[in-house]
């Protein structure tokens, strides 16, 4: 009976692409087909794809497509349809995979052929189980290597070395031997680029926006990570192919970085990295909170404005350039928001109620005196004990969590020995799981919110020098400042109406409902 077939050809490694290894399994397959008197009806391949993985396939997948739709008519033409590859390990890696192709093939009533050696009729049960058989050993093969693989990777991890190319911040320098053999290397800092991660973890700690951040950087053209390098497997954004603009993303992901701080990551596990620090662990996990603040959605807040009408609405990203409006501000009268509109001849920006338009006072007086307040209070002897936070506890309930993550992995190992049963191993996780989020939490709260370069001018000291720091602040870090000392601001109507501002009817409160002048921590 006359045969045709479909060649596929795959290369799981290939980082320069040079498809020297799926032209050579083509090549091959083109040879094995003629020799064979098949006819050719198509060839797929993909290179630098890993079967193992859970990669999307294109040219396999195409290939499962053209046998799917071509079957029905090489059938009614009365030949034979085949899959022929170099070998079982080309085509499957995945049991889960390998299964689903065997029953799609078998449904086609096509067949599996091997350059290598081995032909399977899909449509007989015995050639269907000796193709498991065959493919069970790729997959254990597979397996071995990656547990292999994963345990070289936690050993790195355990001294701290780097996995793969050098991070932005640093330079690689290799450790040459008298015969000119590289025999190790370091990473150091490299001279222009860690200033560059010391400056975005600075400013975002000053609660300075992505935004802002990002669109400086561009502007002084500053290059990114990967400039000029070229993508392989992704595409970069339109107007940036040479990769040599910042976005916000990548302006993130470069804060977010535990290396930054000195720490290897592997897994949910941090070490000490054998690379310098950029920056003080402290002052990194403050970014990394402040970057992990969850923002609400455009979608939550139409459903929370929907579902609880009489519920102040939820901030807007549009809605932080006035120091007051949208969830610092309220209305005394009903406690709505307070929202910024110009009115008068002269056009001057007035903090009004959202709701019923209860009250409205002039935005600039309102803002010095609220800024008067604030300054006034964190200028006292006592402000940086109650306001700064306490970054050696915080550091403190960080080692605890870590050891108590050493003593969870110990007790895997334990399991794994047969020394403790699946049974004890769960009650380990779970107690031990509660104690490390415990303490993390502890840990966030005790952290600065804000950095020492917002706060340190403004914290006990004398008053010139903080009202100066006050302005120097933007809005977005002033609302940060009022945010994190749960600052409320209260507007009253005034018993009589004209010029002038009268400070009596603007309130400045406390999270516990106390003027803010006045306060004083729990005990």
């Amino acid at each position: 009976m006359q045969m045709v077939c479909w060649l596929y050809a795959r290369i799981s490694q290939d980082p320069r692409e040079q498809r020297r290894g799926v032209d050579r399994q083509l090549r091959d397959l083109r040879l094995h087909a003629e020799r064979q008197g098949w006819e050719i009806r198509g060839d797929f391949h993909d290179n630098d794809l890993s079967a193992f993985k859970e990669e999307e396939r294109p040219g396999y997948n195409n290939l499962m497509r053209a046998v799917a739709l071509e079957m029905p008519q090489v059938r009614e033409s009365g030949m034979r349809g085949v899959v022929l590859a170099l070998h079982s390990s080309r085509l499957w890696r995945r049991a889960v995979q390998r299964a689903q192709a065997i029953d799609d093939l078998q449904q086609a009533e096509a067949c599996v052929a091997f350059e290598t050696g081995g032909f399977f009729d899909m449509t007989k049960a015995t050639d269907r189980s000796m193709l498991r058989q065959v493919g069970e050993a790729d997959t254990q093969e597979s397996e071995v290597k990656a547990e292999r693989v994963r345990r070289e990777a936690e050993a790195r991890a355990e001294e701290g070395r780097a996995n793969g190319a050098v991070l932005y911040g640093w330079r690689r320098v290799y450790d040459i031997d008298d015969r000119g053999r590289r025999v190790g290397f370091r990473d150091v800092e490299h001279e222009e680029q860690a200033p560059v991660v010391r400056e975005i973890i600075a400013r975002l700690g000053r609660r300075e926006t992505l935004r802002s951040v990002t669109e400086d950087l561009n502007r002084r053209g500053v290059l990114p990570p990967g400039a000029h390098l070229v993508m392989r497997k992704k595409k970069r954004a339109v107007g940036n192919e040479d990769g040599t603009r910042w976005n916000k993303d990548s302006v993130k992901k470069v804060a977010l970085r535990p290396a930054n701080a000195g720490l290897r990551q592997y897994k949910e596990t941090l070490y000490p990295a054998a690379w310098p620090a950029l920056v003080d662990e402290a002052e990194w996990r403050r970014v990394v909170d402040i970057l992990k603040e969850k923002k609400p959605s455009v979608g939550r807040r139409v459903r929370d404005d929907l579902e609880h009408p009489d519920k102040p609405p939820l901030a807007r990203d549009s809605d932080r350039k006035h120091l007051l409006s949208w969830g610092i501000g309220e209305c005394g009268p009903c406690g709505s928001v307070l929202r910024v509109v110009r009115k008068g001849k002269a056009r001057l920006p007035l903090y009004v109620c959202d709701a019923k338009g209860c009250t409205g006072r002039s935005e600039e007086y309102v803002d010095a005196w609220v800024a008067s307040v604030v300054v006034a209070r964190l200028t006292r002897s006592d402000a940086r004990d109650v306001f700064g936070g306490d970054d050696s506890a915080a550091q403190a309930q960080v080692a605890q969590a870590e050891a108590l993550t050493r003593r969870l992995e110990a007790a895997a190992e334990d399991y794994a020995d047969g020394v403790l049963t699946r049974q004890q191993l769960s009650k380990i996780t779970v107690r031990l799981k509660e104690q490390i989020a415990s303490h993390m939490e502890e840990a966030k709260r005790l952290r600065p919110r804000l950095s020492s370069d917002t706060m340190g001018d403004l914290l006990g000291a004398p008053m010139e020098l903080a009202e100066a720091a006050w302005e120097r602040l933007s809005v977005v870090q002033k609302r940060a400042v009022l945010e994190v000392l749960d600052v409320k601001v209260r507007i009253l109507p005034t018993v009589r109406r004209g010029p002038g501002f009268d400070p009596e009817y603007v309130q400045v409160l406390a999270g516990d409902g106390t003027p803010f002048s006045d306060y004083v921590p729990a005990a």
